[in-house]
């Protein structure tokens, strides 16, 4: 699924207020805690993940890692902070999917 403009400014507007879950260090990222990744959002939709200082992955580069190894999409990317989306599969957790702006097509 691939969000718009709109969608993703939604999103945005949301993630203002969370606090980053998970912390990227020195051990980089791995097809492993992109499995963390993965089961973390299916009860939130919608996280922050922040790169520490002693990491040496750039914010482009660790966002183009975790949309190649998962169906996790980056919303945002900014300075240190990544924005992360997954749609939940469970009803009761599809807080942000059910109020995402409606594709007019």
């Amino acid at each position: 699924m691939s969000l718009t403009g709109k969608q993703k400014r939604f999103l945005r507007a949301q993630a203002n207020e969370l606090t980053p879950v998970f912390q990227i260090g020195k051990n980089g990222l791995t097809q492993e805690v992109v499995n963390e990744f993965d089961e973390s959002i299916e009860k939130r939709e919608l996280m922050k993940v922040q790169l520490l200082q002693n990491t040496d992955l750039t914010t482009t580069e660790a966002a183009a890692f975790i949309e190649a190894h998962s169906s996790i999409q980056v919303v945002q990317k900014i300075g240190k902070v990544l924005v992360l989306y997954k749609p939940s599969t469970q009803e009761k957790y599809q807080w942000y999917s059910s109020r995402l702006p409606k594709v007019n097509g």
